[in-house]
């Protein structure tokens, strides 16, 4: 079963979405929509960090099964993998389209058009990967799409660099925040992401989005309908800092669920750093287990090493390799 938005909302999302479209055009003319703020006009054919102009650019899109389970569901997540990125992780597993920019520009027709289409084929929501940088694209596209019939959940899947106060524009819009937790240290977030004043404002992001939507809320198949999902990778040598972010969401709100992944495997430039080189060793996720354990962190899933985990935490494996070289 697919889970379908009430029709009254749908409305409500149209007209949500004609009142901040204006507000993100001009934001693409000095593009400030992650925390960069690369100030470019990309109206004119300028391009900031992330390379993207003002069409949407599209490397792929299927239903997805590989997500965690109440966002494939049993149909399927409509996944929608868009090209470049405001971040630029040396360890990215996407790396052939969020670094080297593979994919096709898309009209916001065309673009409401896979929409639909993903709807068609029985997936359970819209998943947008990577939508920061085309944010307006992609409310163009939503707002054509609902016109048309789209009527499933829409998942917000970011890494958590946007900038919070068009994240603050998207009340209403977004029925799924799915964002990463990518580092507790700022250091690191450069190193490894030339991602500069990430935690801050990665926080300041995850408060905004359980503001918004609460924690999950699913269907009677335990789809998700609502709420907030965050992501959080275990990556070699600490270098994510998670203890601290686990400490951050057990201060929020212990009913979020978190999906706490093992799957880092050296792609792309982490081959050639020493620490990043490697995946990570079983004492490394089980030093994060029993943290989440410590704190009463129960929602949620984990990617288990070993067969000795305590099945509270007991997930799916997500280690699916989606594309190839």
């Amino acid at each position: 079963m697919t889970q379908k938005i009430d029709p009254m909302d749908i409305d409500k999302k149209i007209t949500l979405i004609s009142e901040v479209l204006p507000n993100f055009h001009s934001a693409m003319r000095r593009c400030d929509l992650c925390v960069r703020a690369c100030k470019v006009d990309r109206t004119r054919g300028h391009k900031g960090f992330c390379r993207a102009l003002d069409k949407a650019r599209v490397y792929t899109y299927q239903a997805h099964h590989g997500e965690e389970p109440p966002i494939s569901g049993t149909n399927g997540s409509g996944t929608i993998f868009f090209s470049g990125c405001s971040m630029a992780c040396v360890y990215c597993q996407n790396w052939q389209f969020s670094q080297k920019d593979k994919g096709e520009d898309v009209s916001d027709g065309e673009l409401a058009g896979i929409m639909l289409k993903l709807q068609d084929m029985g997936c359970h929501n819209i998943n947008l990967v990577t939508p920061t940088h085309f944010i307006v694209n992609i409310l163009e596209a939503l707002r054509d799409a609902y016109k048309k019939g789209l009527k499933i959940p829409v998942v917000y899947n970011t890494g958590g660099y946007d900038s919070k106060t068009h994240i603050e524009k998207l009340d209403r819009i977004v029925d799924i925040y799915l964002p990463d937790m990518r580092y507790s240290c700022d250091d690191n977030a450069v190193q490894y992401s030339k991602a500069p004043r990430y935690v801050e404002n990665n926080r300041s992001l995850i408060k905004e989005m359980y503001r918004q939507v609460g924690i999950l809320n699913t269907d009677e198949n335990g789809v998700a309908k609502e709420g907030l999902i965050v992501r959080m990778l275990v990556l070699p040598g600490n270098i994510a800092g998670i203890i601290k972010n686990l400490e951050f969401i057990a201060a929020l709100d212990k009913n979020i669920p978190l999906s706490v992944m093992s799957q880092y495997r050296p792609v792309y430039k982490a081959k050639e750093d020493k620490v990043l080189s490697h995946g990570i060793k079983q004492d490394e996720y089980r030093l994060v287990l029993d943290k989440m354990k410590d704190l009463g962190l129960e929602a949620g899933w984990i990617q288990p090493m070993d067969e000795d985990f305590d099945p509270r935490f007991l997930g799916e494996n997500f280690d699916k390799k989606i594309f190839t070289e």
